[in-house]
């Protein structure tokens, strides 16, 4: 009979109230890798009953348009189980599944609906298991679940992980478990010892365990040292530069090649083809090698071993090392450089592995810790510290002329590491400045003021040096043939006399000492004369030219202004009355020469 007449006969039977069938109940699915098992309970009394189940798989927007289809494996089912893994395969798809018990044409009303998503309640399966017994050690290959099916429901199985549970067998076992590889080995193992051992698939990143594998036991056998092998392989990891140390027990001719393994290749069966020699490493005698060039990032990880081959040709495999760059790796010191301004200590701070070194500044997220303090003969002095993320950083609140000594401490929050402190710079901070510029300003108020006393007082005494100099020791000297020259004093022009009758004056004047030298000389060989008239006049002779003059007549003085200079001329043998007084005189015409007159004058008329 086909569904619908079945279901039509359903709901006939159902409205008539003629059935007595109960509807299974308890509906569960279970999922083992692509296996689908369905399960039910049933309570009721009936004897040739079976069992029907449908599907309706649900899409994005149209649930309530999905039909109910019969689901493959499950029909006409006389247990409470079946198997449906051939009937679904959108196991990332939301399904419906319902069923309900049918006896002739009689059926029980569906069952509650069971939701489910294939992917989301799948348990992964049992992985394969091979074991070998070696020189003390178990090599294990593991095959993935699914390593035989067509169908899957773990797309990858390089995203497996593999959870090993070993115990020797006995009554008194203790069990161990550890991670391992598909292609693995399983050492530090007693001799001659049978051990039990299970398998579990995993899949971290699903929060998915698997089920174990089948137990498998296998008798270890006595290891044979053999002293070719290097030993104590180890990774030595500083600022990213990465060496490989190992020992060597061989005491013949021996070389090594040093191969590594990129990690997710370690998770393929058959891996040992993977393996490839790090440049520069092969072939040596030494017993360390640089593979940081093999280190392509920051993330992700690598296996490390060292091949041994002797004279013979003979070779032997160390175990492997396992290297996470970021975590075996080592965080060095940083550098610093210290620099003073007037208030701040400024810290340069020098990154650990140096510029070049990008994976230890952006994968690190390094911050710094600053220690710093007073180096002083006090043991007492405060310790102070702060951390900072830059690397530039200053120091308040100094002391001057102190010596201030600092360190620095790389480390790293996110891998929990730290490197070891710099070596301690120092440097000291400059005096206080405050008294410097109380002295400076001391010495220019000072300086300004002795300035201002100083030359007033120097311009006065120059002065006074000059007058005395003038009015005393002249540099206009009279001639020798005056009379009386020796007898009489001339008088300062700066010095007062007493005014006297004066009935006839003469007034001599020449434009420079030289000329007046030469005129009283000429005087003596017949040269320019003076003569007295009886005017009283005084005769000037201009000498260069034509001087403007102005001449007194007896009732005063003559008197020569000159613009440039003039002469006067004596009669010849001409003679100064005694007692009378003659006074020089010196200043300068228009054209900026030397003019000096003679004055004399006489007590008694003529």
């Amino acid at each position: 009979m086909s569904a619908a007449p079945r279901c039509a006969l359903c709901s006939c039977l159902l409205l008539c109230g003629q059935t007595n069938l109960k509807s299974p109940q308890d509906l569960q699915v279970y999922i083992v890798n692509t296996d689908f098992t369905l399960r039910w309970n049933y309570t009721g009394n009936d004897t040739n009953v079976t069992f029907s189940a449908q599907y309706q798989l649900l899409g994005d927007f149209e649930t309530n348009k999905a039909q109910w289809k019969e689901l493959t494996g499950c029909q006409n089912v006389t247990g409470t189980k079946c198997d449906f893994s051939s009937a679904l395969t959108e196991y990332y798809n939301r399904h419906n599944v319902r069923i309900r018990a049918e006896r002739r044409e009689e059926v029980s009303p569906w069952s509650s609906v069971f939701e489910m998503t294939p992917y989301l309640i799948a348990q992964i399966g049992p992985p394969g298991i091979e074991l070998q017994s070696t020189n003390g050690v178990i090599k294990i290959k593991i095959s993935p679940p699914e390593a035989n099916q067509v169908r899957k429901m773990w797309i990858s199985h390089l995203r497996f992980k593999y959870n090993l549970v070993i115990w020797e067998n006995s009554s008194n076992a203790e069990f161990r478990s550890q991670i391992i590889f598909p292609d693995d080995i399983i050492d530090d193992l007693a001799p001659e010892t049978t051990y039990c051992l299970k398998v579990q698939a995993t899949l971290p990143s699903d929060l998915k365990e698997g089920l174990f594998s089948p137990i498998h036991c296998v008798k270890t056998t006595r290891k044979v040292k053999d002293l070719l092998c290097a030993t104590n392989v180890s990774v030595f990891a500083l600022n990213m530069e990465f060496y490989l140390h190992w020992s060597n027990q061989y005491k013949q001719h021996v070389s090594y090649n040093v191969q590594y393994l990129i990690g997710y290749l370690k998770k393929l069966q058959n891996c040992s083809s993977q393996w490839v020699n790090v440049p520069g490493c092969e072939n040596i005698t030494d017993t360390k090698c640089n593979f940081s060039s093999v280190i392509r990032g920051s993330f992700g990880f690598y296996y490390l071993r060292v091949e041994a081959v002797n004279e013979y040709n003979k070779s032997c495999l160390s175990n492997d090392v396992k290297v996470d760059p970021l975590v075996t790796n080592e965080i060095g010191p940083p550098g610093i450089k210290l620099d003073i301004s007037d208030v701040l200590l400024h810290i340069q701070i020098l990154p650990p592995g140096g510029s070049e070194s990008e994976a230890m500044r952006n994968n690190y997220g390094l911050s710094y810790r600053v220690i710093y303090w007073k180096n002083s003969m006090n043991n007492e002095e405060e310790v102070k510290m702060k951390e900072i993320k830059q690397t530039l950083g200053t120091v308040s609140d100094l002391t001057p002329s102190t010596l201030y000594c600092v360190k620095v401490q790389a480390f790293s929050e996110i891998y929990n590491k730290s490197s070891h402190f710099s070596k301690e710079e120092c440097i000291k901070t400059p005096g206080d400045k405050i008294l410097p510029l109380i002295i400076l300003a001391t010495f220019v108020i000072a300086l300004i003021a002795v300035l201002l006393v100083a030359m007033p007082l120097i311009f006065a005494l120059y002065q006074a040096y000059s007058k005395i100099k003038y009015v005393f020791f002249p540099s206009c000297q009279p001639p020798l043939n005056i009379e009386g020259f020796g007898e009489q004093h001339f008088s300062s022009p700066y010095m007062s006399a007493t005014e006297e009758l004066i009935e006839n004056c003469c007034i001599l004047e020449s434009i420079t000492t030289e000329e007046i030298s030469q005129c009283f000389l000429a005087q003596q060989v017949q040269s320019k004369r003076c003569r007295d008239t009886n005017s009283s006049l005084s005769e000037v002779i201009p000498l260069k030219r034509n001087p403007t003059r102005r001449v007194a007549t007896a009732a005063g003085c003559s008197q020569c202004l000159l613009a440039y200079s003039c002469s006067c001329v004596l009669p010849q043998g001409a003679l100064f009355p005694q007692n009378t007084a003659i006074r020089a005189s010196m200043g300068r015409g228009k054209g900026r020469k030397d003019v000096h007159s003679l004055y004399y004058k006489e007590n008694s008329s003529f």
